[in-house]
């Protein structure tokens, strides 16, 4: 395991608390030891991303070096984000992966066209998506090069 695999935070932006379980569940199958933080929607999202709120202690909430974030969360959705972060010239840097359920040729060309680095449809089964999150890990944490946080 590279240095570098063992000290990127992972930040997951998920309203539901199962696909966040599974998420996580899935990346430690694939034995990822990798520092996972949660927040359950856009607002969340970029509170934890500007320090505010409860997010506030940069020792607990340390700036993530990816974000997994769905599209379809209440208060703030992923899209919303996703331009809010991209528009930022602190946050930009930060690779997004969105994981969603969402298959519409929408969601895809316009997270694109916002500066999301993949979008991946959520698998339906556990072992289809743990063999995503292997694939996943693999890329981001073992073969691509990331910018420090």
């Amino acid at each position: 395991m590279s240095p570098q695999k063992r000290s990127i935070v992972i930040l997951i932006a998920d309203d539901d608390a199962e696909d966040r379980m599974l998420v996580k569940d899935a990346l430690e199958e694939c034995h990822l030891s990798n520092k996972m933080h949660f927040v359950e929607n856009g607002e969340e999202l970029l509170d934890y991303l500007h320090n505010r709120g409860k997010y506030t202690d940069k020792i607990a909430h340390p700036a993530p070096g990816i974000i997994l974030l769905d599209l379809n969360m209440p208060k703030k959705d992923g899209r919303e984000a996703l331009k809010e972060i991209k528009a930022d010239e602190k946050l930009r840097i930060i690779p997004i992966v969105v994981l969603t359920t969402s298959k519409a040729e929408e969601d895809i060309m316009r997270t694109y066209n916002l500066g999301v680095s993949s979008f991946v449809t959520k698998p339906v089964t556990f072992a289809a998506l743990v063999d995503t999150m292997a694939t996943l890990s693999k890329y981001w944490f073992e073969i691509v090069e990331l910018p420090r946080p």
